[in-house]
Formats: C-alpha cells, structure tokens, sequence
C-alpha cells in the first residue's frame, strides 16, 4: 500500500519535473521508475522513495539547457554524477555530507523553492519564460502578467487552490496533486485554449551511448559534481527525515551507493537524475511502508503507466503542471524556520538569506560553499572567543585544595593557562598577546597546562613557540604539564621543546605548580 500511494502521489510530480527539466515529461517518468526502483533496491534506507526532486531538477534543467539538450552529453553527466556518488558511498562520505549547518541547507533549499516558483510563474499565465535560467524567467513574469491567456491562467489558479486547500480526508484516497492533474485536465478538454504537452512518446526507452567533447568535458563534468553533491545532501536529509519517522537508523554509505545505482542506469535510458524524495517518503511511511519493497513497488507501478497511458498525458496543459510545481517550490521553502528565525541567532539568519541569494543570482555551488566557509569561519571565531576568554581568566579548572591554596600564595606571579580542549588556531593567533599582557602584569612564571589537549595542530605549535621565545627575551620561565605522548612528540618534533628546558616537564600540574613556586623562591628545582 505504501508503494501504490506513493506511487499515485509521484505520477504527476515527475511528469511536471520532466517538462520543467526540458528533456521532456517522459523522461521525468523514466527517472522517478528506475531511480526509484534501483535506489530502493541498493540503497540504504528502508522506507525511503526516490526519484526526480525539485534541487535535481534546477540544476538539471540548467544542464540541459548548457549543453544544448544534446542527449549524449546531458545524460552522461547524469551517468558520471551516478558514478560520483558510489565512490562517495564506498569512500564512506556520507558521514561528511550530514555536517553541511542547517542555516546553509535552509538557504539553498529555500533558494531552489524561488527558482522552481520563478520558473513556473509565466507558465500559469500561458506563456514560456524567455530564455532559461531564474533571471530570464523573472524578467519575463511582468510581460505574462500583462497579457495572460485567460483559459490558462484559469486552469492555474484553479490547480493552485486544489494543490493548496484539497481536504485532507480526502487525500488519504487521491493526493492533491493528482486530484489537480485530473480535474485540471477534464476541465481543459471541456473548455480548450490552454497549452498543451502534445505527444509523448510511450513504450520503453531507448539506450542511450553517451559521447564526450572535448569542448563540452568541463561544463559536464562540473555539472556531474554539483548533481552527485546536491543529489547525495538530498537523499540523506531525507533518511533523516525517514530514521525519525521509523525510529530507525539508516546506512548513509550504502545510500549513496544505491542513489548512484539508480542515476547511472537512468542516465543510460534516459531518465532524468533523481534523490531522496521527502514528501513521497512520509507518504509512503503513513501508509505502510516499511522496507525497500514499497520503494520498488512504487517504481514498478509508474512504469506500468509509463508503458500503457502515457498517450493520454498529451492532454495535460502546461499551466496545471505549472500550478502543481508552484506548490513543490512552496513546500522546499523554509516556511517554519522563516517565520520564528528573527528569534534565533542573527549571524545564522544572515547566513541564511545570504546562501539564498547565492542560489537564486549566481548558482549552486557558489552558494554551498561560500555557506559552509562561512559557517567554518563563525564557529571557530565563536569558538576562539570563549577559550580565550577561558585563557583570560587566568583561573584554572580545579577543585584540587593543594592547588588552590598553592596559587593563592603566589598570586600575581604565577599563573595556569588550562587548556579546556583542542587550542583552535583561531584562540591561537591571539595567544602570545594573552601572555604577555599577563607578563605585563608581573607575571613571573607562566605554566601551560596540556592536560585535558588530546592532540594539537601547527598553528597551536607556532604560537607555543613564539611564547618560548617571549619568554627567553624577558627572562620569564615557561613550565609545561600535563602533555599527551602526542602533544609532546610534536612539540618535540618541530624543535618547539627544545626551546624550553627539559626539566620544565612535568606530567602532573600539582608538581609543576611547586617547582614554579620553589623557583620564585631562589631553592634548588629538586626540593
């Protein structure tokens, strides 16, 4: 049952993604039946549907529209991205593509809702974007507004409100979308005048031999990396999406491999590139599916469509398919994060609408990397603030009474920089100034507690120098506790250790704070 719905749900969903795709309805068709079916087969998720998805189409569309719609070029950067995300799968990344921050996953996929509703706008109006691309087809909106084809518009607006307010009691019989697509298509057979599909072709696809130029190898091959990484990020947001409903735990690694599965095959037939489909997962979970099965259930009956109705999809008008997508930009949208996001984190909202406009004005890529950079960049500057606030304080993390009472008669001459975890570079970079505020201050022996630094990387390392040699000018002892056979060994290896006296180790704090003392104190180290 889960597949059957899901499969009704995803009939008129790859057809309009096949005809904003440019390579045509059928081969949304062909994408959501052998993604569908193959990623299920391989993949690594139980209850989880693929097949072509909003992100997937943007980019896809933007590809067929740069290679000219040359089936050999287009489907074999389709084949490469397939193959792209199994080495992904095998090479274990899925654990890395999880950790892209929410705000810049919200943006983009907020960004990909703005092209598809851009793209579709002038359709409802019974006209075609001017060009490709979201700037051709805003610029086009104003021209379609002003002279719109009346019948066409009508039958939007009319799928708009059905898509929009259809009842959920009775979509647990016929989805929305469907609903839309039938009644929408009865009405325009009863009162014609709106664009039409026209023939589809019906039967099995073709093979497909992809060709390469020499021209051409850049765009493909760029066009290849940005369909696997979008189309990987994708499907495993939705596994999230399906481990929360199920309570389950999906194998991220082996997902990937099964999305590639089917992308590859696609490509070789014809269909056009799909991922991890989230509305016709929680479909298919509030319907009973549990295993891979309903994902192959749900390949098999679009098929069976593809072989013996397709003929009848020629009715379908442009403006329904037009109305339906709106509604699919609309769900990509953000909405619950928009609404209460001026009560979160202002750098995380501003990160958001930046990595939105990269997606919607420049491209994908661009936008996800400059959004994770960013987010790197804040994290460790947020990072490198509290601990150099930690540093700043002076005040270690103890509860050792012999410690305390120890610090406490040497006050103003001592002081313990306790390390809380891994030095960023970012707290790096201002270390040294740190010191020698203290130093300033009268400070006349400084311990560097590595206790709790399991590892340490150059940047840290640099500036561990660079207060070795501070303190040789300023005649100030540098005393070190605590460091890891890891932590010493670098040290030690980049001739950092030399710099400071070998009996000015020591693995305990407590023995390093009572040499210090015993130093101010002009007694022999040893006592």
């Amino acid at each position: 049952m889960g597949g059957l719905t899901a499969g009704i749900v995803a009939l008129p969903l790859a057809l309009a993604f096949g005809e904003a795709s440019g390579a045509g309805p059928i081969a949304g068709l062909y994408g959501a039946i052998i993604v569908g079916f193959f990623a299920s087969l391989f993949g690594g998720t139980g209850a989880q549907i693929s097949g072509p998805t909003g992100p997937m189409i943007v980019v896809f569309a933007g590809v067929f529209a740069g290679l000219s719609g040359d089936p050999k070029l287009v489907f074999l950067a389709v084949i490469l991205a397939g193959i792209l995300q199994i080495l992904l799968g095998v090479l274990k990344f899925g654990q890395y593509i999880k950790l892209v921050p929410y705000p810049v996953v919200s943006g983009f996929m907020s960004g990909i809702g703005v092209i598809i509703i851009a793209l579709q706008t002038a359709r409802l109006f019974g006209h075609e974007p001017e060009g490709k691309g979201t700037i051709p087809a805003l610029i086009s909106i104003p021209g379609a507004v002003s002279d719109p084809v009346w019948i066409a518009l009508a039958l939007g607006l009319l799928t708009l409100a059905i898509v929009f307010f259809w009842p959920k009691s009775l979509g647990k019989y016929i989805p929305g979308a469907l609903a839309a697509l039938l009644i929408g298509t009865l009405v325009s057979i009863a009162i014609p005048g709106a664009p039409l599909l026209g023939d589809i072709p019906t039967g099995l696809p073709s093979l497909i031999i992809p060709t390469i130029s020499s021209d051409a190898m850049f765009l493909v091959l760029e066009a290849a990396i940005l369909l696997a990484l979008l189309g990987a990020i994708d499907s495993l947001l939705t596994s999230l999406v399906a481990d929360n409903m199920t309570r389950t735990r999906h194998n991220s690694d082996k997902e990937l491999i099964g999305q590639g599965v089917g992308n590859t095959i696609a490509g070789f037939f014809g269909g056009i590139p799909g991922a991890g489909a989230t509305m016709r997962t929680v479909v298919n979970i509030r319907s009973g599916g549990q295993t891979k099965i309903s994902g192959m259930i749900h390949g098999a009956l679009l098929f069976a469509v593809a072989v013996s109705l397709a003929p009848l999809a020629a009715q379908i008008p442009h403006a329904v398919l037009a109305g339906i997508l709106v509604k699919v930009g609309y769900d990509i949208i953000d909405v619950a994060y928009i609404k209460r996001a001026h009560r979160g984190p202002r750098w995380d909202l501003a990160l958001m609408i930046i990595v939105l406009g990269l997606t919607v004005f420049v491209d994908l890529i661009t936008a996800v990397a400059v959004g994770v950079v960013l987010a790197a960049l804040a994290f460790v500057k947020q990072t490198a603030d509290l601990q150099l606030k930690s540093l700043a304080s002076a005040e270690p993390r103890t509860d050792n009474e012999q410690e305390l009472e120890l610090l406490n008669t040497v006050r103003g001459k001592v002081t313990i920089f306790d390390f809380g975890g891994p030095l960023s570079f970012g707290a790096a970079a201002d270390f040294g100034h740190q010191v020698r505020e203290k130093w300033k201050d009268g400070q006349v022996a400084l311990i560097l507690d590595f206790s709790r630094v399991p590892d340490i990387d150059l940047s840290a390392i640099m500036a561990v120098e660079t207060i070795a040699e501070d303190a040789i000018l300023a005649h100030k002892q540098i005393i070190i506790s605590g460091a890891s056979g890891k932590v010493n060994e670098l040290l030690h290896g980049l001739d950092v250790g030399q710099k400071i006296p070998e009996n000015h180790w020591f693995d305990d704090r407590l023995k390093a704070l009572q040499f210090a003392i015993a130093s101010l104190s002009d007694k022999p180290a040893a006592e």
